[in-house]
């Protein structure tokens, strides 16, 4: 772990220095490490390897403080986490390793110039982007003098400008799922965390009174099933574009937390016991957290499919970002569906119910009758607008934020208000949703 972080501390250093590397070497010749004094040269190494002992010992206690807690789930979290930023580290490994043998490969020009993402530029139009990037050849990745040479009308397979410019996108990946799964994670729990007035209300004497086991009540005068159903959970169109317009104004309500907690203290637990449900659910969304939190095959291979698809016109990184926008309104209307479902089935069950309604869940209400099947899908559409804000800050970096990739500009602050919007509905309502309703009673076989 501690070899993995020298190498993003390394890519730190280098690229907090890029600028002024640059403005140095176009107006100086550059020394080689032959002629760089010792002292800067164990000075340099010094920081980076304090900062990367500092990074490993703080993530070594975060996983310590995990333990003591009896945070399983975001222990294994954590080691999710590890595990990706290893997999990107091999990744760094191979492309400096590399990089010699993959820029001396060398293709036709007519076939390096297909597919591009940007115009292909002339040699005029491309002499200011080759003053941007002369720099690259002085760095670890290339250097002018051992720059491999392709015969007369081949090119490189990829530059050894564009192997650096990927060497910083494979950081970006690091730092910012990192980042990104943290915001994920601290949103959910800030929503659980506003359950804990309803839990502690549990404890007093007029939840007591208001909610008597002993009271007979009619069925359509409950708080659960009044505040589920009407005339419109009758009509399937209007049931699904009430459930589609719930999740955004009254994803999970008091009434709908109490009825869930009932039930699940009711058939697993004595009734009337004292339970924290609020803490229950928050250990539940832990175990999603740990789920959403990697990186599968799967995804890593959509993540190559969309770079491949990232073709000039073609604009596939716009309509890549619609995804997790269907994906996510899609999943917070099932959830929001079962809810009604649910409370539907119980006014179908009994005219008269004793104290609070009974719910009862079952795997019939999810797709093909699969719970697990929208934690993945919640999983695929975190991955995906991670990615789209990830490269979204990359080109932004390496390019600029007027570049030939944002050609069309207000389809950019689009793709990028749908990715943040993604990641707020996403957090702070789908996933604890998702974690309240699948504590539902015999919901699971």
């Amino acid at each position: 772990m501690v070899r993995l972080l020298l190498w993003y501390c390394l890519w730190v250093w280098l690229i907090v220095g890029e600028r002024l590397v640059m403005g140095a070497s176009e107006s100086s010749g550059e020394r080689k490490l032959d002629q760089t004094p010792t002292w800067a040269v164990a000075g340099v190494c010094a920081v980076i390897i304090i900062i990367s002992i500092l990074l490993e010992k703080v993530l070594h206690k975060l996983g310590t403080w995990f333990t003591a807690r009896h945070k399983r789930a975001l222990y294994e979290a954590l080691d999710k986490v590890k595990a990706e930023l290893m997999v990107l580290g091999f990744i760094s490994l191979l492309l400096t390793f590399g990089q010699s043998f993959i820029a001396r490969i060398c293709i036709p020009e007519n076939v390096a110039n297909t597919m591009l993402p940007c115009k292909a530029k002339s040699e005029q139009d491309s002499e200011e982007h080759r003053r941007r990037l002369l720099w690259f050849e002085h760095r670890i990745l290339a250097s002018a003098a051992t720059a491999p040479k392709c015969k007369e009308g081949h090119e490189p397979l990829i530059s050894t400008g564009g192997l650096h410019e990927l060497h910083i996108l494979i950081f970006f990946l690091a730092v910012f799922h990192v980042l990104y799964s943290f915001v994920t994670m601290m949103l959910g729990r800030l929503k659980i965390r506003g359950w804990k007035v309803w839990e502690q209300e549990t404890l007093s004497h007029d939840y007591e009174f208001s909610n008597d086991p002993s009271r007979f009540r009619l069925t359509h005068e409950t708080s659960f099933v009044k505040a589920h159903t009407s005339f419109w959970t009758r009509i399937p169109f209007f049931f699904y574009i009430g459930c589609f317009f719930r999740q955004f104004f009254r994803s999970v309500g008091k009434v709908d937390y109490m009825t869930l907690r009932n039930g699940f203290i009711t058939v697993h637990l004595a009734p009337g016991s004292k339970f924290n449900f609020q803490k229950y659910i928050k250990r539940s969304l832990e175990d999603d957290f740990k789920i959403v939190v990697g990186v599968s095959p799967v995804l890593w291979a959509s993540f190559v499919v969309f770079l491949l698809l990232n073709v000039r016109g073609w604009q596939a990184l716009f309509w890549a970002s619609i995804i997790p926008v269907i994906i996510i309104l899609a999943v917070g209307t099932k959830l929001q569906a079962i809810l009604t479902k649910m409370a539907l089935e119980i006014t179908e069950r009994h005219a008269v119910v004793q104290g609070i309604p009974l719910v009862q869940g079952s795997d019939k209400y999810f797709w093909f009758g699969r719970p697990q099947l929208v934690l993945h899908l919640i999983h695929f559409a975190l991955f995906q607008n991670a990615f789209q804000i990830t490269y979204f800050l990359w080109i932004w970096y390496s390019f600029g934020l007027r570049s030939c990739f944002h050609s069309n500009f207000k389809l950019v602050i689009i793709k990028v208000s749908l990715g943040v919007g993604v990641l707020c509905l996403c957090s702070y309502i789908t996933l604890p949703l998702y974690a309240l309703v699948t504590q539902v009673p015999y919901l699971f076989p």
